[in-house]
């Protein structure tokens, strides 16, 4: 068993009496060891009687129980923190949002619902920024179809980890370094084709902890690939990151209209309140590959700057529809490397975002 392993169990223990957030979010796992055939967990609680520890600790170990191989000795001890180690406790978890101190814009790119491409232009506009001078990162935080190392050919990579603090529990992870762009994906920590089943709290503590305990470095960009569609993840995340707003990933039928007005009105609801840096249409005419001078409109034409207009945002750029962006993005080579008519339709979607994100 992996360290990993045991903080995802113990993910599943959620505290009744903390608005059901986990053993692991509360910060209550002081300490985990591990032998060849043994898991010891010490959980840390704020008072000497806590009426729910028995409970807890309870939980905790059957969680212990279903993860672990068959015959493995589990032990679940508690320990009362003491001031000390609140305060101590508390500078360690500071630390992580430390990681996005020298990050200067946090974007997201999102979509009101998936199949829309919207991983493709985020990849290729991470490429199409770095292109342009600028220092990007992406973090995947599509937790239940991460298509980052595919995309970017980085499939089995395993990113680093690196103890700032000398404290225990306090590692960061260090990207993945490709095409100029440093990458974070839950899919690195994944086997090949693993379907990763996870309910709404542990689908958040994983994509949080995708971005927050991260060594990113210097960067001008940091674009979040975002879960399609609109709910908690959603809502979670744009309350724990410090992200300055939102590029919307759309195509031009009409009705895409509906999905856009979802992704707008999250973005714009009053506890939120982020900005909308403009909207990608994506897949806005088909041009064949032997004929890159003719455009066909299949799905209708200029929805997406309708779209722009009638919510009142600034419209990014229109990308084809064109079979080598799909290949390039099987092959592990963002369309945005090349010269292509298709690649500088990104190339000019970062131009407009660097605009509108330095207003």
């Amino acid at each position: 068993m992996e360290r990993n392993q045991i903080l995802s169990a113990l993910r599943e223990v959620r505290h009744p009496a903390k608005g059901d957030k986990d053993l692991v979010e509360l910060g209550m796992v002081e300490d985990i060891t591990l032998s060849d055939n043994a898991v010891s967990v010490t959980l840390a609680f704020e008072k000497m009687r806590d009426p729910l520890a028995e409970w807890l600790i309870g939980s905790a170990r059957a969680a212990l129980y279903r993860t672990c191989p068959a015959g493995t000795q589990i032990e679940v001890k508690s320990i009362v923190r003491t001031e000390e180690q609140k305060k101590k406790k508390k500078t360690v978890n500071d630390l992580t949002l430390s990681q996005l101190n020298n990050v200067r814009h946090i974007i997201g790119v999102a979509s009101g619902k998936g199949g829309v491409g919207k991983s493709t232009v985020a990849v290729n506009l991470a490429v199409a920024l770095a292109r342009l001078g600028y220092r990007v990162g992406l973090a995947d935080a599509d937790v239940y179809g991460p298509s980052v190392p595919l995309m970017t050919s980085t499939e089995g990579q395993m990113p680093l980890a690196e103890n700032e603090s000398g404290e225990e529990g306090d590692e960061v992870m260090i990207p993945i370094e490709k095409f100029g762009v440093k990458w974070m994906s839950i899919g690195y920590f994944a086997e090949p084709g693993q379907a990763l089943i996870w309910r709404g709290p542990m689908a958040c503590n994983a994509l949080k902890q995708m971005i927050l305990q991260v060594k990113w470095g210097v960067l001008d960009y940091l674009l979040i690939d975002m879960p399609p569609g609109t709910g908690d993840i959603h809502i979670s995340l744009v309350s724990d990151i410090p992200m300055e707003g939102a590029v919307i990933v759309t195509t031009p039928q009409a009705v895409a209209l509906a999905d856009v007005q979802k992704g707008v009105d999250m973005f714009r609801n009053e506890k939120i309140n982020k900005k909308l840096f403009g909207l990608v249409e994506n897949m806005a005419y088909f041009t064949p590959e032997e004929l890159p001078d003719n455009k066909y409109y299949i799905f209708g034409k200029d929805g997406g700057l309708k779209m722009a207009s009638q919510f009142g945002i600034p419209m990014l750029g229109q990308i084809p529809l064109v079979q080598g962006i799909r290949e390039s993005g099987d092959n592990g080579e963002p369309i945005a490397l090349s010269t292509r008519p298709d690649a500088l339709a990104f190339i000019e979607v970062a131009r407009r975002l660097v605009e509108e994100s330095e207003k």
